[in-house]
């Protein structure tokens, strides 16, 4: 990338008549010249990363589990994106693809601290549905406000329920083995107006994914810290007794029966059979791992995850995260070997359980993660899964596919060099064409 025509100037003529800089008058970032929009993308991308790393070790904080390193790198990523500091292509690329190897370490002390914390998941059945009686409604990502809201409700008649993000909750055996996690409620964030209105109960608002609340039930919408929802009501010092008056103060749940799934194929689990996979592979009994997940949204053309995921062959294995699973698991794959072909591995956040899975197979193969029978498809819609994608980047992965269309903030030119080193490309129209071209590489 020749970075030399930005180092030519600090300010356009338009960003010096604005308020000493701190605001560009044709939309660019503080201090980026709007003719350099690709210095304006990689410093987007890099600020969406941190957005996303600053999550997950938030997250792994609220578990006991912090870095310096993590602490460090957000401090000076986020510096180098203030006003006049960097303008230079090719540091700013490597800034991007720093932020995917902190936001790895991140990602793996967020897991130990769930692990430590709840115990080693296990592939566990999880009835979706609702009982009779008070039920609460808890979505987001933090498992250490469901945990403390169990503890409140036990040897009570109050139920709660997991929704969108929350489901992989009941791999742990502390949360998922308490009588009060009663199942699982609902699907993707997107569906949550629809769903929080028809649930009866409140609604615990844990984290992101959250959307504004119709007049309905916003009233109905307790949430914890730095979440808030204009009309919802903050819960203080992990105090969850004015949620669980409501739960009785509402109308209580119905008996209502809709399906069982199975979850919990951490990657704890998949390589505790690493060495029969292994030899699957060799006798030529595994096609292929395919890792197809991420954010799902609502927008037109993430029926095309769906239609990937069909697609593929019948001696081959998915591995899902995040709340792109709600796109695929739909769907019954049957078995193969014993095993689900469909393999759901957590939150976004256990994405770093795919990688972690992916680096042991491959050392056991005694190749890179590029030679691996491997395929990545990933929905993305938000930060978090912009940190992911970029810690698979940071690692060298190449060959993934993202979509249903391009970040809106990547330039042709940045795309361009992102394809030339990790052949990163966008989905196109048709899944099963895309799968022929991936099973032909």
């Amino acid at each position: 990338m020749n970075s030399s025509h930005v180092n030519e100037h600090l300010l356009c003529d338009q960003c010096e008549q604005t308020a000493n800089g701190i605001g560009c008058a044709i939309g660019a970032l503080p201090g980026v010249c709007g003719k350099d929009a690709d210095v304006q993308s990689l410093q987007e991308t890099l600020i969406y990363g941190v957005k996303g790393l600053a999550s997950y070790a938030h997250h792994a904080r609220r578990l006991g589990k912090t870095s310096e390193r993590v602490n460090e790198f957000i401090e000076e990523a986020l510096f180098s994106t203030v006003t006049n500091v960097n303008f230079d292509l090719e540091s700013l690329l490597g800034l991007v693809l720093e932020c995917g190897t902190v936001n790895l370490e991140a990602m793996r002390l967020l897991d130990e601290g769930h692990v430590e914390t709840f115990g080693k998941p296990r592939p566990t059945k999880v009835r979706h549905g609702t009982l009779a009686g008070p039920g609460i409604l808890v979505t987001g990502h933090d498992m250490v406000d469901l945990n403390h809201l169990l503890k409140q409700v036990e040897g009570t008649d109050v139920m709660v329920y997991t929704h969108g993000e929350m489901l992989p909750a009941h791999m742990y055996p502390k949360l998922g083995d308490h009588p009060n996690l009663a199942g699982h409620y609902g699907g993707p964030w997107q569906k949550q107006k629809t769903e929080f209105a028809a649930f009866p109960g409140p609604v615990l608002a844990t984290t992101n994914c959250i959307l504004l609340p119709k007049e309905s039930y916003k009233g109905r919408v307790f949430h914890t810290r730095v979440t808030a929802v204009p009309g919802g009501t903050r819960i203080d010092d992990d105090d969850f007794a004015p949620l669980i008056a409501c739960a009785r103060a509402c109308e209580p749940c119905v008996e209502h029966f809709e399906k069982e799934s199975t979850i919990g194929f951490h990657h704890s689990v998949i390589l505790d059979k690493a060495g029969d996979l292994v030899a699957a592979v060799k006798a030529g009994q595994i096609s292929r791992f395919f890792v197809i997940g991420g954010c799902d949204g609502a927008e037109p053309g993430r029926n095309y995850f769906s239609d990937y995921a069909q697609a593929t062959a019948k001696d081959s294995f998915i591995l899902t995260v995040g709340c792109g699973k709600y796109r695929i698991n739909g769907h019954d794959y049957g078995e193969h070997l014993g095993l689900p072909r469909l393999m759901d591995m957590g939150q976004c956040n256990d994405s770093y359980g795919a990688i972690n899975v992916a680096a042991k197979l491959a050392q056991a193969f005694e190749c890179g993660v590029n030679d691996l029978p491997l395929t990545i498809v990933l929905s993305w819609f938000e930060q978090k899964a912009v940190a992911v994608l970029l810690s698979l980047l940071s690692l060298g992965v190449k060959g993934i596919r993202i979509g249903p269309k391009a970040p809106a903030w990547i330039t042709p030119n940045v795309m361009a060099v992102l394809k030339e080193k990790f052949d990163l490309d966008i989905v196109g129209n048709d899944a099963r064409a895309d799968l022929a071209l991936a099973l032909a590489r």
